[in-house]
């Protein structure tokens, strides 16, 4: 209707408050200033109230500053207007002149308006004038007291419409009922019940109370408050809109609903009244309002007598139980009742009801005079409810009572015993009988004590946070109204005559599953499991690709990404495949084996379909955010046709993309909608890859022609792979202070993530800047080690800083993550602590901005940002930076420079290269390989494997050096070694890098450096290094001073006497090193490296193009593992004969020869024939396999004086 002109609300003292008033013409002012005073006013009759604004009072310094506003049908059972649904207050006024107007944001329908002062002037008194706007409501009720019913038959031609719309409005203070059937004729039924103050959508079947039950949705909380809720049904063919209050969910309906024939609609009971009527607890108790069913008032059709309606014990008018509630609601609550009994023969009792969410508080205490002793009944977290008297304790275990849901309480004292029940007319009795008289001539006092008994009840009980009603003493029910006009008893900081309480886990802030739990003041969200973190469970806590986890360190392995961060796509479990040049994510289906084709008789074509391990969302936006992707399509046919049918169109084809996937006719390798390959009548058909990512995931193949006498045909669809992340790399590079990039406004009312990573030279700078009428939210770089994040949502700027220990003005990147939701706003730099601030438990909750969003920049254009942003996420949605700094003046796309921040991930003398989108490590002159040379090269020698590496002369080297890798070469005439290599075995003695374990009990390292001196002996004292684990050494000459160090042990130095260069002949050999050459190693040996040479890597790797040879077998190992130790015997067997070796040691002499005409190799060989002559009997024939060394030796290298060698 239309709204009539504002009302002037009068302040007659009969609308105000029942206490003593000073009314003047200027407004309203109580006599006493306090949070007890009240200002309420009678509409009349029921009114849709759309705003109200205050004033101070006239000429005065009186006006409020906050103050609630309560609403209410009847005067009494008042429901606290909020704003957001979270805020409770309202600001006033900061003068006695001035107008201050709140529009409500959901108009409300009430008769009496009350408001009640928070805060006023200090400087003056409590004054209001008061104003509100409104209009005329009008609405046709009826109450339900549990046998009531409301039937509606529809006629045959209105049963079949496109959509059928239901509106109601309730109340009802029971917490179940069954308030509407949407009936079908075969007993087919959708109902609307309320159970546990919930509105629940169930698909029943059958006629019966043991009927076959469905649920479908679940909307609301609390709704048994008595007052009127909103309700919304929308049949559509495919699913129902089912809305409560300002919630509404979207639900699929069964396919046996589709297309719903209704038959009737039932109100208020289990059955309708063509049968016999059911008096049954799922009936509704209370009141509907405005009942329509597409339009048609069918309250006014039951008035009338209509005869598609039939009614049975209604009551048009709503009938207002009288029941007054009360709440505690601070920590300073309590309610004080005087009670007395005569005796303990004559017996006493309490009883009331209570509702909270809090698992502990003080529900009631009184003295024992004539004992001595105090009663403490109090709600416990390990039980529900505990009576404690001095130092007798009784537990009571029964079901949750911090529900929310309304809990009875019985005291009973009869003869000496006090018996004590909760929740009993509900079948939940929990009793417990404690035996000791109770005879009171004192006070009760629930929720809590007054000050001066505060501290005792403090010490040792919780107060209170719910709400109380039909609190009864002997029988008789208190009168809370007397309460609350002093005339009864005493109270401190209670809301009489509400329930205040709140349900603030419906509808769930907690995203993606977390689990919401709630105290009287706060919830909690619970995201274990969830792969989401924060106090919302917004943030995921995995990466959005395997690029992400490449660059974090990682290598190869099983990985849950992201591909949304906070969207609504769950995180999925992928095989992250990180190779030196790309990093390949594999989506797997059910099916990528090689499927040979069984055909059935009769069959002219097959169909398969492919399943993904990854839901839809995820396997399309996984692909979307790929650079490149690509799947195996292979079809191995003979005498099976792929095209050419008589009319033309192929025998086979494939569906791929998204949804089911549309037909291709083209086959791997070939172009889109180019019908190619043809397969003849013998060989393969086809083989190949497809790479164009709008046709990929392949979902199916349709194969024909596979009935042809002799036809074999077989088919593999291998999993998809894609690499890059073309999110992770999209950067802009800010060149000026004044340049910036702008989008459309931000949108992230509840909760808003932003993250990205920076780099920059500059030591201040705001990354971004959205600005609402009076809401803002910014990130900046405030000085040069300090990240702020501040925001303002309506209850003023609130910031969150970060400082670094490091200077962020590096050159470096650098990541943020800032997130804000209704809970705390959170900071985090790198990998510093997360920071986080607190928001106000009943603040404004919703951000609302309307101008661009800035990046780079500010609307002011003011201390913007020098240097890139990059890998943008508002909400886990990327901001696509490169293609609009294409067309911004100022601002370039991309961002070059990673390997300042991402150098270090490469390992072992590893060197970064950088590329335009990311890096990657040259292992060239590592001993190491893998994506960032962190992968140790170990090799498994056997008793007859040898490998022999060649120096090549100065010349040689600059001459072909330019197609070798760089591990190959080393410098000609070096003034030092840097040896080092690690190794297991259990072999003694054996020859490493001329390393021979001859000199049982120690390490030693000979250096012979003049041929004219012995050898210098460096010995370490470290044993038990022929155990079978892995050994690391390190040698490091830089002329006259050796250092020598195994494993993690401090090195030992020596200063050798002898001259840094030297020439040797061939008799002058030792011949310990010809002996255990002659006898070979036996174990592996890893990561070998003298100087930049690389030896071992250079055999596993390149063989072909390095100057190595290779004797005997050698396979690529892992010293790690114990299986490759030795020939594969178990370490307990490896040694028999020689007690002195079984757990003995590897002593090792290191013969380094330096000099620039080196010694060459046939003078071993030389030295080993002799040694073979002369232990014959131990050692084989020269030609045996068993040998390390062989005689067969290249040629060229044998005669090539100038060749330098050494072995492995």
């Amino acid at each position: 209707g239309v709204c009539l002109p504002p009302l002037r609300i009068s302040t007659q003292p009969s609308s105000l408050s029942p206490f003593e008033l000073r009314i003047t013409s200027g407004g309203w002012s109580p006599l006493t200033s306090d949070r007890y005073q009240w200002l309420q006013v009678d509409l009349g009759e029921r009114t849709k109230i759309t705003a109200v604004a205050t004033q101070g009072r006239y000429g005065s310094s009186d006006w409020l500053t906050t103050y609630l506003l309560m609403f209410s049908d009847m005067g009494h059972n008042w429901k606290q207007y909020r704003q957001e649904d979270s805020i409770g207050s309202f600001s006033g006024n900061s003068n006695a002149d001035s107008v201050v107007q709140y529009k409500l944001q959901q108009p409300a329908m009430a008769r009496f308006l009350r408001l009640i002062p928070l805060d006023w002037n200090p400087s003056g008194r409590i004054g209001l004038r008061l104003e509100a706007y409104g209009c005329p409501y009008s609405s046709d009720v009826v109450s339900f007291d549990g046998s009531s019913c409301l039937l509606y038959r529809l006629t045959a031609g209105s049963r079949r419409t496109s959509t059928s719309v239901v509106t109601l409005k309730f109340k009802t203070m029971r917490n179940s009922g069954t308030i509407l059937q949407v009936k079908r004729s075969d007993g087919l039924s959708l109902n609307l019940e309320l159970e546990r103050g919930k509105l629940l959508l169930l698909l029943r079947r059958g006629r019966t109370l043991s009927t076959e039950t469905r649920h479908l949705a679940s909307l609301g909380s609390l709704l048994d408050d008595q007052h009127w809720h909103h309700v919304t049904l929308e049949l559509h063919s495919l699913h129902v809109n089912l809305t409560v209050d300002k919630l509404t969910k979207r639900v699929q309906i069964p396919t046996e609903l589709h297309h719903l024939d209704i038959d009737e609609l039932s109100f208020g009971a289990v059955e309708s009244l063509l049968q016999k009527t059911i008096i049954s607890s799922r009936n509704f108790h209370g009141c509907l309002e405005n009942l329509q069913f597409n339009g048609l008032n069918l309250l006014e059709l039951a008035k009338v007598n209509d005869h598609r309606v039939a009614a049975g014990n209604l009551t048009f008018s709503c009938v207002e139980p009288n029941s007054v509630a009360v709440t505690f609601s601070d920590p300073h609550s309590f309610l004080q009742l005087p009670w007395a009994t005569a005796s303990s023969s004559e017996g006493a009792s309490v009883e009331f009801q209570f509702r909270t969410w809090n698992k502990a508080g003080l529900l009631l205490t009184f003295d024992l005079p004539q004992q001595g002793g105090v009663v403490w009944f109090y709600l416990s977290e390990s039980h529900c409810a505990r009576p404690a008297v001095c130092a007798l304790t009784e537990h009571l275990t029964c079901s949750a009572l911090s529900d929310g849901q309304w809990h009875s309480v019985e005291l009973n004292s009869r003869r000496g015993h006090l018996s004590i029940s909760v929740d009993k007319e509900e079948g939940g009795s929990a009793q417990a009988s404690p035996s000791f008289p109770v005879a009171v001539e004192s006070q009760l006092f629930f929720g809590g004590c007054p000050t001066e008994d505060r501290q005792e009840s403090k010490d040792h009980l919780d107060t209170f946070y719910g709400c109380m009603r039909s609190i009864t003493l002997d029988t008789n029910i208190v009168d809370l109204i007397l309460v609350q006009q002093r005339q009864l008893g005493n109270y401190s900081n209670l809301q009489i005559d509400m329930c205040g309480i709140i349900d603030r886990c419906s509808p769930s802030r907690c995203e993606h599953g977390g689990c919401c739990s709630q105290s009287w003041t706060n919830f909690h969200c619970n995201c274990s499991d969830s792969g989401y973190s924060g106090a919302t469970c917004h943030s995921s806590v995995h990466e959005p690709s395997c690029e992400a986890y490449k660059h974090n360190g990682n290598t190869s392995g099983y990985f849950y990404i992201d591909v949304d961060g906070s969207g609504p796509i769950k995180p999925q479990l992928v095989y992250c495949n990180m190779t030196e040049t790309d990093t390949w994510m594999i989506l797997q289906h059910n099916n990528t084996e090689l499927t040979r084709i069984r055909p059935s008789p009769g069959v002219d074509q097959l169909s398969v379909h492919f399943g993904y391990l990854s839901e839809e969302e995820q396997l399309l936006t996984a692909i979307s955010q790929s650079e490149h992707c690509e799947q195996e399509l292979s079809y191995h046919c003979r005498k099976s046709r792929l095209h050419n049918t008589s009319e033309g169109s192929p025998f086979s084809w494939w569906l791929g993309g998204p949804g089911s996937g549309r037909v291709h006719t083209h086959w791997g390798g070939a172009h889109p909608d180019s019908q190619q390959c043809s397969c003849g009548l013998q060989g393969d058909c086809d083989s190949g890859l497809l790479t164009h990512k709008e046709s990929l995931p392949v979902r199916a193949l349709v194969l024909g022609d596979v009935q042809r006498p002799g036809s074999e045909a077989a088919y593999r669809v291998g999993p998809v792979h894609c690499y890059g992340d073309k999110n992770f790399w999209n950067a802009a590079s800010f060149d000026k202070q004044t340049s910036y990039l702008h989008f459309p406004t931000f949108h992230g009312e509840l909760s808003a993530d932003i993250s990205f990573l920076f780099k920059t030279t500059t030591s201040s700078g705001v990354f971004l800047e959205n600005l609402g009428i009076k809401d803002f939210i910014r990130i900046e770089l405030s000085s040069s080690t300090w990240v702020v994040f501040s925001f303002d949502v309506g209850n003023g700027p609130l910031e969150v800083k970060v400082e670094s220990r490091v200077p962020l003005d590096d050159g470096r990147w650098h990541r943020v993550r800032a997130e804000r939701n209704i809970k705390e706003a959170s900071l985090q730099l790198d990998d510093l602590p997360v920071a986080t601030q607190q928001a106000p438990t009943d603040g404004h909750v919703h951000l609302q901005l309307n101008s661009q969003l800035f990046i780079g920049g500010t609307a002011s254009r003011q201390g913007g940002f020098r240097g890139c942003i990059r890998s943008l996420k508002l909400n886990g949605a990327t901001l696509d930076l490169e293609e609009r700094a294409k067309i911004t003046p100022g601002v370039r796309p991309g961002c070059p420079g990673h390997c300042s921040s991402y150098g270090p991930l490469c390992q072992n003398q590893g060197r970064c290269v950088e590329k335009p989108s990311g890096f990657s490590c040259d292992c060239s002159s590592s001993a190491y390989t893998g994506i960032f040379c962190q992968t140790e090269l170990s090799g498994s020698f056997k008793a007859g494997t040898s490998i022999r590496y060649s120096f090549k002369d100065p010349y040689e080297w600059s001459r072909n050096s330019s197609h070798l890798p760089s591990s190959i070469y080393s410098d000609s005439t070096p003034r030092g070694e840097n040896i080092s290599l690690s190794f297991r075995t259990t072999q003694s003695p054996a020859l490493l890098l001329y390393i021979s374990s001859f000199y049982r009990g120690h390490l030693e390292v000979r250096y012979k450096l003049d041929s004219s001196r012995d050898a210098e002996v460096l010995r370490s004292g470290v044993r038990g290094m022929a155990n079978g684990h892995l050994h690391s050494v390190s040698i490091r000459r830089q002329t006259h001073t050796v250092s020598m160090q195994v494993r993690e042990i401090s090195p030992t130095c020596v200063y050798l006497n002898t001259l840094s260069t030297f020439k040797i002949k061939s008799d002058d050999l030792d011949p310990h090193l010809t002996r255990v050459a002659s006898l070979g190693f036996t174990g592996c040996l890893s990561v070998v490296q003298f100087n930049s040479i690389n030896p071992l890597k250079a055999a596993l790797l390149h063989p072909d193009s390095s100057p190595v040879v290779i004797t005997g077998p050698l396979a690529q190992s892992n010293c790690d593992q114990s299986d490759s130790v030795g020939s594969g015997q178990p370490l307990v067997n490896a040694f028999r004969t020689d007690s002195a070796l079984i757990g003995g040691v590897i002593a090792v002499v290191i013969f380094v020869i330096v000099s620039a005409l080196a010694v060459t190799a046939r003078y071993l060989y030389h030295r080993k024939d002799t040694y073979r002559n002369q232990e014959g009997k131990q050692v084989k024939q020269e030609d045996s396999p068993d040998f390390p060394f062989n005689n067969q030796m290249d040629s060229q290298n044998r005669s090539t004086e100038s060749t330098k060698e050494y072995f492995i």
